[in-house]
């Protein structure tokens, strides 16, 4: 794996991530929506991640043979799912989307854990911005040798 085949590895985490914490402050933004246009409580979505098809974007070597250590690695967003997990209910029998019994079907969203998330993908984050930062580092390092 070449300086440039990392730096392409950190940027595709870089905007899986980034994609990751859009949804997450999504849920958040919807942790009251109790009625949406497909009816019914929000359900909270999340982010399906999976290593990159490797062996579409191989590299030949100079002697023609195709190197398993050279192809493109990173990460990809296969999908936003919605989490089917049972909606939580609310007793409210004053709030307009009341079912007769009096309970309101809120979504399965918990704040805390969609903040823990949200953490951890910037955690995520930062560390592949610091990947991307190091691999400068060393490239430009390496050019100095090269021009002394």
């Amino acid at each position: 794996m070449g300086l440039y085949d990392s730096i392409e590895v950190s940027a595709s985490a870089l905007t899986a991530q980034r994609l990751a914490m859009d949804v997450i402050a999504n849920n958040i933004a919807n942790v009251n929506t109790t009625r949406t246009p497909e009816g019914g409580a929000f359900k909270r979505q999340l982010v399906v991640f999976a290593q990159k098809d490797e062996a579409a974007s191989q590299t030949d070597t100079l002697d023609g043979d195709s190197d398993p250590g050279s192809a493109r690695a990173g990460v990809q967003v296969v999908g936003v799912v919605n989490d089917n997990s049972p909606d939580k209910l609310v007793y409210d029998p004053s709030h307009p989307d009341a079912d007769p019994q009096g309970y309101v079907h809120m979504p399965n969203i918990e704040v805390v854990k969609e903040m823990v998330d949200m953490m951890a993908a910037s955690r995520a984050y930062e560390a592949n911005v610091t990947a991307i930062q190091e691999a400068r580092t060393m490239g430009s390092a390496t050019m100095g040798l090269l021009r002394a």
